[in-house]
């Protein structure tokens, strides 16, 4: 009697062919037919271009002070007009690219390495060390992120660095509650207790059984994340708690035009359009990897 295997078709003696997907290839598949995305990856590999070459860039120093050229407007010599000392505004928002791109990244790796190591932790373990780490969770959600990076910065000083630190930490609750969400449903699959029972140690499950099936939602929270980050870090220089002049930062140069709102429109307009140009463009990424990395979405 010949045994034929439930998942194997053999009709007409063919045998059959599987076809496997490279996962990486079809999220870029997908990405490629999301108008929002493509926008969105135009956009920030624009600015990656921006922060890389600011300096070849850039039609003049960012910094040097001309007072000849003070206040003027928009023109073929000056693209985003001058401040009152006379700096090319275009230029330092190009240099601005620069540390906005460092505040978004740095702020993300912090937030998502450590929400996504006590989230693995709290998820898998559970017991006293979930409810430990909900309740810190807790604690830091009672305070809006804004007001927690305020708070953070105020205590360790201000300047950029600092500002870096403060939106991450303010950033790891969230990255700890999905993860602890995802790995919670994803230990009960059967997979996690075949290798339990075939003994493996924890730290093997949780590297490579349960942290790949939790990844996905977490690089669309870090895209989402760096347009937050960006937006908090140039609030917080706003504020004058961030990068210190003469720093060509956007949030800073907001600041300094609020004085020339009449007089000097361009001060504030095109530094205010570079921060919603670029947020829009990681949200706009950020969405399309959400619908290309949730399989509930490809269905």
């Amino acid at each position: 009697m010949t045994v034929v295997s439930p998942h194997i078709s053999t009709v007409a003696g063919v045998e059959p062919r599987f076809k496997t997907k490279n996962p990486v290839v079809e999220v870029l598949r997908l990405l490629a037919r999301n108008p929002g995305a493509i926008l969105g990856v135009v956009v920030v590999a624009l600015l990656i271009v921006a922060a890389i070459f600011a300096s070849q860039i850039a039609p003049y120093d960012p910094i040097k002070i001309n007072p000849r050229d003070a206040l003027q407007g928009p023109s073929l010599k000056h693209l985003a007009g001058t401040d009152p000392f006379g700096r090319d505004i275009f230029s330092r928002i190009i240099y601005g690219a620069r540390i906005s791109l460092q505040v978004g990244i740095i702020s993300v790796g912090i937030a998502g390495f450590f929400g996504v190591l006590l989230g693995l932790v709290a998820g898998y373990y559970g017991r006293w060390l979930d409810g430990l780490i909900i309740m810190l969770v807790n604690i830091m959600l009672a305070f809006p992120g804004i007001l927690l990076a305020l708070a953070i910065v105020a205590w360790l000083g201000p300047n950029l660095a600092n500002v870096m630190i403060a939106v991450g930490i303010s950033s790891i609750p969230a990255y700890i509650r999905l993860v602890r969400g995802s790995v919670m449903s994803v230990k009960q699959s059967v997979y996690i207790e075949a290798a339990r029972i075939s003994g493996c140690r924890d730290m093997r499950i949780i590297l490579y059984h349960i942290l790949p099936n939790v990844i996905g939602p977490v690089i669309v929270l870090a895209t989402l994340g760096v347009a937050s980050a960006i937006l908090v870090g140039a609030s917080v220089s706003y504020l004058g708690l961030g990068a210190q002049p003469p720093t060509p930062e956007w949030g800073i140069m907001v600041n300094d035009g609020k004085e020339y709102l009449r007089r000097a429109w361009w001060m504030t307009t095109f530094p205010g359009l570079a921060i919603m140009i670029v947020v829009l463009a990681m949200n706009l990424l950020g969405d399309g990897l959400r619908d290309a990395l949730d399989p509930r979405l490809k269905i």
